[in-house]
């Protein structure tokens, strides 16, 4: 399984990709990865008790030109447990491209359950293995609003490199 370690301003987090289950998402984190698209990106929407997301936008909530959506990968079996990744989106079931999150807690409500709008759920595609303390501690920051946005961390927590790593 490959692995990619996030380095963030408040510390590292590796995350093992399930390429198996989630073989789009995998390929499409991969090559975001390897592109240095999260270089620089924040992490911008913080609800403790929820998740964190990242890798969209950049300091001052200017939104990262990303690439093409991929296809939902919600019924794949993983389920968003706490310490899981998995893909932002739209209300569009297709719409992920490079935002992500990191559940905090069992949200089995984002699970798949039927495909169509309420039922599609949000993809996981991997799992922290090392920094889910860093991930517990981004939770603990003070939020705000941001140029039309909420729960955006009143200090910027900064992706600044993003390492994979090949078993």
């Amino acid at each position: 399984m490959p692995k990619v370690i996030i380095e963030t301003t408040l510390g590292n987090i590796t995350v093992e990709l399930d390429a198996e289950k989630a073989p789009l998402g995998t390929e499409n984190f991969i090559h975001y990865v390897m592109d240095n698209f999260y270089k620089g990106t924040i992490f911008h929407r913080i609800i403790p008790n929820f998740m964190v997301q990242g890798g969209g936008m950049m300091p001052g909530m200017e939104e990262k030109t990303s690439g093409e959506s991929i296809e939902n990968e919600a019924d794949n079996g993983l389920l968003n447990k706490r310490g899981t990744l998995a893909y932002a989106r739209t209300m569009d079931p297709h719409s992920a491209t490079a935002q992500f999150f990191i559940n905090l807690k069992d949200n089995d409500f984002l699970n798949h359950s039927k495909k169509d709008m309420q039922g599609w759920g949000y993809a996981v595609f991997g799992k922290v293995v090392e920094g889910m303390d860093i991930v517990d501690e981004m939770a603990k920051v003070k939020t705000g609003s941001k140029r039309g946005h909420q729960d955006v961390p009143v200090e910027d927590i900064i992706i600044t490199k993003t390492t994979l790593i090949e078993d």
